[in-house]
């Protein structure tokens, strides 16, 4: 996957209100507007359909190049028809700033594909695969003869099935450091014994919610494997309605035309954060936002929140942001409102859910909201980009995705019944996995404004530094580290020196070659654990040792933790034997404060070479002092 900078990433976006026809988004596209990716998007939103996907994919293609985007090649294995279903995903894709590559293996050969280490599963090189069959094909006992199967048989089936799963996935897993997104099974939407099934202790549907239990399992035991629910998916859409039969005898397409986008949508759920499409806060209104009513105008005891309707819509939208909120998705405020009056409803209504201390950031006033946003990242130290924008008023919506493209605006629906639904739908906002660094990321900012006001009474910068007493820890990979480190790699943007994204699987393969180093740092101080923060990655070539990676967190940029980390990386390649550090420096649109750091550090400019900067470092005779005001274990 190659990562995008800050193209369009607004999934769920306000659609514009003009030039949204498809006559004028082809003016757009021929003229070469860069307002014409963001209509596209918007009318895929409006549209939803196979021929607006032909529509949105054929105008995305004109108006390549498009350095932003990101590059995502997807091998789908299957036991059923998903050639319908491509250009939806790609206008999906595409409106989320994603550039799907799609290869389908042949019809009903995933094992061959899986088993075959020459198969063109393998040969393509996908970032993502996708294992799609269906129950009736992985188990045809349980789907079409239950009802004859003694116990015996019903265990020997589940058990069989589970082993097969669990060989594919390992055998996968062997030639293949893609990310894997398995399909679980499906249950019938009637039971084979009707009134029987619920009667009995193990029924048709109880052998395969067992079978999707193992499959949890097996993906709980295996880095980069994610269960889809697919069985899930069709039950909330209905499992009678969810089939076309004409064509599931005809064509072996078990979804109906009216899911086909359903399916696509549930793939997008991945495809954001394992292309690191992801918000990192979620900045909200506050009036018909969070409660009901103009805090202005109804005063704190006219709003409406608590138990009963209509308070108790805004109610779930606060749940909803609280579960959010332990995801490690930081919440902040952006309200036209005034500053004390809405501070005070937030601390002492009775029926507020959320309370000031949820918050990491607030802007309440009277400033334009983008102009909040903007500020909401400075101070969380977070790109724009990596904002969700939640707000009831159209006008507001329309306007920060015009003016912040690159913020994720999560469109509302007219009544505040579906606030909340549309906010759990947003991709933008799901994970895969939740850190321990993540889980901690609200505390942090509320220790960093107390490392602030330490800094402004200090007399100097190394009396700060000082009493930050910070110690670091350098550890190589391991089980333990090894997801966050990805996640750094994947995430880490500002002080990043050459922005190379891997995942757990790369980063074990990295590690288990003999001529590597990957190491992981993390960094305490007087005030918080701050976690993992940092990522070297080293290569060795005879005398030469070449840093792949040297990223640090947002989280502790400045505090010249990152000399410390150099330090170590020097005495290390001298343990190896290596006479030359040597590093690059390649920018993109969000590195610049990392890009005089090998000068600073005494190392010596080798070469530039399309805009990227070569350094080198002779051991023999120079070296990196960590400062004394850290220790190092």
């Amino acid at each position: 996957m190659v990562a995008s900078q800050d193209f369009l990433r607004h999934s769920v976006i306000a659609p514009p209100r003009e030039a949204t026809s498809r006559e004028a988004i082809e003016e757009l596209v021929a003229s070469g507007s860069a307002e014409a990716a963001r209509h596209l998007a918007a009318y895929w939103q409006q549209h939803k359909s196979p021929a607006a996907a032909h529509f949105v994919v054929g105008a995305f293609e004109a108006l390549l190049p498009q350095p932003h985007l990101i590059e995502c090649r997807v091998m789908i294995l299957r036991s059923f028809t998903v050639e319908p279903l491509i250009p939806l995903l790609r206008a999906a894709a595409f409106s989320a700033g994603i550039r799907l590559h799609v290869q389908i293996s042949d019809f009903n050969v995933y094992v061959q594909e899986i088993l075959d280490p020459e198969s063109k599963l393998y040969r393509s090189k996908p970032d993502l695969v996708i294992l799609a069959v269906q129950t009736a094909d992985v188990a045809p006992q349980l789907w079409r003869s239950y009802g004859g199967l003694t116990s015996e048989q019903r265990a020997e089936i589940i058990a069989g099935v589970a082993d097969q799963f669990r060989n594919w996935i390992e055998v996968f897993r062997d030639h293949c450091e893609a990310d894997l997104i398995v399909h679980n099974l499906q249950l019938p939407a009637v039971p084979s014994r009707g009134l029987l099934e619920a009667q009995s202790v193990d029924g048709q549907q109880d052998a395969v919610v067992d079978i999707n239990r193992c499959l949890r399992r097996l993906a709980s035991e295996h880095s980069g494997v994610h269960i889809l629910d697919y069985d899930g998916l069709v039950a909330r859409h209905g499992r009678v309605g969810w089939s076309d039969e004409t064509k599931r005898f005809t064509m072996s397409l078990p979804i109906a035309p009216a899911h086909m986008v359903d399916l696509c949508e549930e793939w997008m759920r991945f495809l954001h954060p394992i292309t690191g499409k992801i918000a990192k806060a979620v900045v909200v209104d506050l009036d018909n936002t969070l409660w009901g009513g103009i805090l202005g105008e109804d005063g704190a005891s006219g709003i409406q929140i608590g138990p009963e309707y209509p308070g108790a819509l805004y109610l779930e939208v606060q749940r909803t942001l609280l579960d959010l909120r332990d995801r490690g998705i930081v919440l902040a405020v952006a309200s036209k409102n005034d500053p004390q009056e809405a501070m005070e409803v937030l601390a002492t209504h009775p029926d507020m859910l959320l309370r000031p201390y949820h918050f990491s950031a607030f802007r309440i006033g009277w400033q334009e909201k983008s102009q909040s946003l903007r500020e909401i990242a400075a101070e969380l130290n977070i790109g724009v980009d990596t904002l969700a924008f939640l707000d009831d008023n159209p006008v507001e919506r329309e306007r920060i995705a015009a003016e912040l493209p690159a913020v994720t605006v999560i469109d509302l629906p007219g009544e505040p019944v579906g606030f909340a639904q549309a906010i759990r739908a947003c991709p933008a906002l799901e994970r895969l996995r939740v850190s321990s660094e993540d889980l901690q990321r609200a505390q942090y900012y509320d220790d960093q404004k107390r490392r602030q006001e330490l800094q402004s009474a200090s007399r100097s910068p190394e009396e700060f530094f000082s009493s930050l007493k910070q110690v670091v820890e350098i550890r190589p990979v391991s089980p333990s580290n090894i997801s966050r480190i990805a996640q750094l790699t994947q995430k880490t943007n500002q002080f990043n020196l050459t922005t190379r994204r891997y995942t757990e699987q790369q980063i074990a393969a990295i590690a288990s070659d003999t001529e590597a180093d990957v190491f992981a740092m993390r960094v305490k101080d007087v005030y918080n654990d701050n976690g993992i923060v940092g990522v070297v990655i080293l290569r060795y070539d005879d005398a030469i040792c070449e840093i792949d990676t040297f990223l640090l967190s947002c989280r502790v940029i400045g505090r010249t933790v990152e000399t410390a980390l150099l330090s170590f990386v020097c005495e290390r390649a001298r343990e190896r034997g290596a006479t030359t550090l040597s590093g690059r420096f390649v920018p993109t649109k969000k590195n610049a404060p990392a890009a005089d750091f090998y000068p600073r550090h005494g190392f010596a400019a080798a070469a530039k070479r399309d805009g990227e900067s070569s350094y080198s470092l002779d051991l023999r005779d120079g070296d990196v002092i960590c400062p004394e005001w850290i220790r190092v274990l």
